[in-house]
């Protein structure tokens, strides 16, 4: 079931032609830990963009446009009905109700936008660390990335029945199979902490958002868990520039 579970993931969170089986879903259902293997892989793929011998302004382009080849926009989605959630007046159903309309609003338009300027100036950044730093710091950021989902589903719980519904309820082991899985990665810099800065700011999203969701939504959906992967992937890469240069 592991094996199927991490064919899911995979089938899940890129748009690798694995397939679809119910039995990769139900392996990854209960299993949310096998998203940070993923992470992995995405990061090391996505990562080679920042080492390429070109301007930064143009690995600032290109990284982002690998990341949307290997996975796709379904998160950016989340993170575009986000936005209009985060700005529509009302309580959490009037806002639920705005996160389903397929309709995009200027809530959308700015945080979308935001997140593709976000991972951009990162990446530009990035470009001018030694290439062993910046291929470092992408593992490092998506395995944050994919973390912070994993805590999600450990620590949330679902605003109604969807895709956040079949995480939530995880438990702590999931978190701790998450946390031992992302270890590695967040040893990719050392000695200097850049890396486990940038595995760390992965849950530290993840948990302010899942405030702002209780709060203001009820609970986590799937939207979450896709603004959560998008957030965290931004942040975490900055975290560990930023921590790379001070240190």
């Amino acid at each position: 079931m592991v094996l199927s579970g991490l064919r899911g993931a995979v089938g899940f969170l890129t748009r690798v032609p694995v397939g679809h089986s119910e039995r990769a879903w139900e392996g990854l259902a209960g299993r949310p830990g096998l998203f940070v293997p993923v992470g992995y892989a995405v990061g090391a793929v996505a990562g080679l963009a920042l080492v390429l011998p070109l301007p930064a302004p143009t690995v600032a382009l290109l990284y982002p446009l690998v990341l949307v080849a290997i996975t796709g926009i379904n998160h950016a989605d989340g993170l575009a009905d986000l936005g209009d959630a985060a700005v529509v007046h009302g309580g959490p159903e009037r806002r639920r109700e705005v996160m389903a309309d397929t309709t995009l609003g200027v809530g959308a338009a700015v945080a979308v936008g935001l997140g593709v300027l976000g991972l951009g100036l990162g990446a530009f950044a990035a470009a001018s660390l030694p290439w062993r730093v910046a291929l470092g710091l992408a593992v490092a950021g998506e395995v944050g990335a994919k973390l912070s989902m994993v805590v999600l589903a450990g620590a949330g719980e679902a605003s109604h029945e969807g895709l956040g519904s079949t995480f939530t309820g995880a438990g702590r082991g999931a978190v701790l199979a998450g946390l031992v899985l992302a270890t590695p990665a967040a040893a990719a810099t050392v000695p200097s902490p850049a890396a486990a800065a940038a595995v760390v700011a992965g849950p530290v999203v993840a948990l302010l958002l899942l405030v702002w969701a209780r709060r203001n939504l009820g609970g986590v959906n799937g939207d979450v868990f896709g603004a959560t992967n998008e957030l965290a992937r931004v942040v975490a890469l900055h975290a560990g520039v930023v921590t790379w240069t001070l240190s």
